[in-house]
């Protein structure tokens, strides 16, 4: 029997019991991990697949609109494919966030969605600009009121990610803190269940407004709304 099992066995029986809890916690979740990275693997494949053939179709309709008179399409068009890279960016990485068997590449697949997340700025995109795209489209006030819902809804629970991931983002992914035992310390200590968990609900925010963006495109995109767009710009 190695020395170390022997030292603990010779501890009192509620170190023992604690010990081993945390033991069987630690292998659970090894287990876990090895069981759903195929899983994920599978789901996240088909995800990919669909997020590369949007990628590639928004990316072509944005270029063939850079240079046209069409102002609003391109706002919406130039949000699509904000979005579309944002989650593409966070797919490469969401695997091994979730399920990579070394701690420290998990922890790394989990800072750069952090980052993503918190700079995944929709005001730079879809603020005034959008605004005054919706007003030159017309975009009928159902749908406005439905975008504007989103936005609003999303901005919320970004502001609440950005106060909980403030510390990590600028100790150990955007900055690097000069004190290098902070930023071990911030490493070490990242609650990745309660992190995931922050990561999921904004991007369930993110999903109900990208769900709205196609609609928006068509809406302005359509022969009557790119005529009574021409004339007019956006700054």
């Amino acid at each position: 029997m190695p020395r170390g099992t022997k030292k603990l066995l010779q501890r009192e029986p509620a170190v023992i019991e604690r010990w081993a809890k945390i033991r069987s916690v630690q292998i659970g979740r090894r287990i876990g991990r090895r069981i759903a990275r195929p899983r994920i693997w599978l789901q996240e494949r088909r995800r990919v697949r669909e997020l590369e053939l949007a990628l590639a179709t928004i990316g072509q309709q944005a270029a063939k609109l850079e240079l046209s008179n069409c102002p609003a399409a391109r706002v919406f068009m130039n949000i699509a494919l904000f979005t579309l890279i944002a989650e593409r960016d966070i797919s490469a990485v969401k695997l091994d966030a979730l399920t990579h068997p070394d701690k420290w590449k998990r922890s790394v697949a989990l800072r750069t969605i952090l980052l993503t997340i918190y700079e995944w700025d929709m005001d730079k995109v879809a603020g005034k600009m959008l605004r005054k795209a919706m007003e030159i489209a017309k975009i009928g006030a159902p749908l406005k009121e439905e975008v504007t819902a989103s936005l609003r809804n999303l901005r919320k629970t970004q502001h609440r990610a950005r106060k909980a991931m403030h510390k990590i983002r600028n100790s150990t992914i955007a900055h690097r803190d000069p004190d290098a035992l902070m930023q071990y310390r911030v490493i070490r200590d990242i609650d990745s269940t309660a992190v995931l968990e922050l990561v999921t609900e904004f991007y369930e925010s993110a999903r109900s407004f990208i769900a709205v963006v196609p609609r928006l495109i068509a809406s302005g995109s359509n022969l009557p709304s790119l005529v009574r767009q021409m004339g007019h710009t956006i700054n």
